[in-house]
């Protein structure tokens, strides 16, 4: 499992770098490290059992017509432009095939991918410290198959101290 501080300078930052700054904040940032460690804790790039998600953020390809993660942002009006320059960025063909495929090796366009999916809900992002808001944000925006309720609040807690680590007390 890579250190979540890892995952902030390798993944996270990059791939916002690449999208409009209004798309970076702690609290994106948070929900990005929460959902990664809850869809494959950053230590699984395909899905366990042989599934066809892909991804540290376990994206499925999908089909234009039950949409999936991929095919999701490349169809949602509000994503669909960013994810063209976050492609052409990372040098990956602007499909839903090729991207699907490129997600499972490439830790800044499968991050970029996630944030953009997060864009296309019409909320707000939950603020920090907002748990299950931020547990709702992510089954509606990632539809699990197998939603696991139980893990998320560790989960959550563990990105919110990477996001927001704890004050240093003052020595005498």
């Amino acid at each position: 499992m890579l250190r979540l501080a890892e995952v902030m300078e390798r993944a996270i930052v990059p791939a916002l770098r690449v999208l409009p700054r209004c798309m970076d904040s702690k609290e994106a940032r948070l929900l990005l490290l929460a959902i990664g460690l809850q869809e494959s804790r950053f230590e699984y790039r395909r899905q366990l059992g042989g599934g066809p998600a892909r991804g540290f953020f376990q994206f499925e390809e999908g089909t234009r017509e039950s949409r999936g993660g991929v095919w999701g942002a490349y169809l949602h009006p509000a994503s669909n432009e960013y994810l063209r320059l976050l492609s052409h960025e990372r040098d990956c063909e602007f499909t839903p095939r090729s991207i699907y495929h490129r997600i499972e090796h490439d830790d800044v366009l499968a991050a970029g991918v996630a944030r953009l999916l997060l864009w296309t809900d019409p909320k707000p992002l939950p603020a920090i410290g907002e748990r299950q808001k931020a547990w709702d944000y992510y089954k509606r925006t990632w539809n699990p198959g197998k939603p696991k309720p139980r893990s998320w609040n560790s989960y959550y807690q563990c990105a919110t101290r990477e996001i927001q680590p704890e004050p240093k007390g003052l020595t005498p």
